[in-house]
């Protein structure tokens, strides 16, 4: 009897595609995603991925084909069907805005009032537009969004940013924010019992992935009268490791530390005294 599968659908190519991919193979998830794929089983956990358009993954959860899926927040708003986010995934952040040429007197958003806006997020942008009781006329494209003042298509556009380079090369400028948005894992309601267990199995991986990559694994070596300043600065999981070394009056002390704050714990570190101070990454962190 063929094991029952947990089906996920991913980006096959685009800005999610590689990082998606990445994730299930930090979680320890072998599968084959061989250029020009659309479907594979994953040899050592039951997971069946399909390889698709963005655009499609949430008609595919909403049709039950698929399962689960990762996708970017702005996809999932704009295809505007049932589901659910059951895990933010901390990357492919960027936020979909409104923008305009440079030369645009730009006031606040009432100066949109009767303007045309080109986007590939129509339902979004229609939203957003009501919210603040702007009438403007809506053009829908599928690409190249940002050209579509320099050729008269329209006065202002809405699209994705992360730099704004991209704006800033076409004589753009970013005036409003319309939604923030990153990758999500999504899943259709009412998932089987099943389904619902292996899911749980796969956030367990993907959260301990995620916080693995929040935090750094440390290593130094302190004098015995320090270790107390020293662990202060250390709070660890619970708290850091110490042990002594060969070396008389000396120990080891082992933690994990936010990499946020990596900089200053360790200028503090050697402000205590510590020496020798090593810094790993770490693969999976479980809590």
């Amino acid at each position: 009897m063929n094991e029952e599968k947990l089906k996920i659908a991913l980006q096959k190519s685009g800005r999610l595609s590689a990082d998606s991919i990445d994730l299930l193979k930090t979680c320890g998830i072998k599968f084959d995603n061989g250029t020009g794929k659309l479907r594979s089983a994953a040899r050592n956990f039951p997971l069946e991925i399909f390889f698709l358009r963005d655009d499609d993954i949430p008609q595919y959860i909403a049709d039950g084909v698929a399962d689960i899926g990762i996708v970017g927040e702005n996809v999932l708003a704009e295809a505007q069907i049932e589901a659910e986010i059951v895990e933010r995934l901390g990357f492919g952040k960027c936020r979909l805005s409104l923008a305009v040429p440079k030369s645009f007197e730009y006031k606040n958003i009432k100066s949109l009032d009767k303007m045309r806006v080109a986007t590939s997020y129509p339902k979004i942008l229609n939203n957003f537009l009501a919210r603040n009781s702007i009438e403007a006329e809506i053009h829908t494209i599928s690409g190249s969004v940002e050209i579509a003042p320099s050729i008269n298509l329209a006065d202002a556009i809405c699209d994705l940013v992360s730099s704004g380079s991209t704006l800033f090369t076409n004589g753009l400028k970013e005036v409003e924010t319309v939604m923030n948005s990153e990758a999500v894992l999504i899943a259709r309601p009412k998932l089987e019992d099943n389904a619902q267990t292996i899911l749980e199995k796969l956030l367990f991986r993907v959260k301990a992935v995620k916080a693995a990559a929040e935090n750094r694994y440390i290593l130094l070596n302190a004098p015995n009268e320090k270790i107390v300043e020293i662990i202060q600065l250390l709070p660890g999981i619970k708290s850091p490791t110490v042990m002594p070394l060969a070396k008389t009056g000396w120990s080891s002390v082992h933690s994990v530390i936010n990499e946020n704050d990596f900089w200053e714990i360790v200028e503090n570190l050697k402000n205590k005294g510590a020496e020798g101070i090593l810094v790993l990454a770490i693969d999976q962190m479980i809590s």
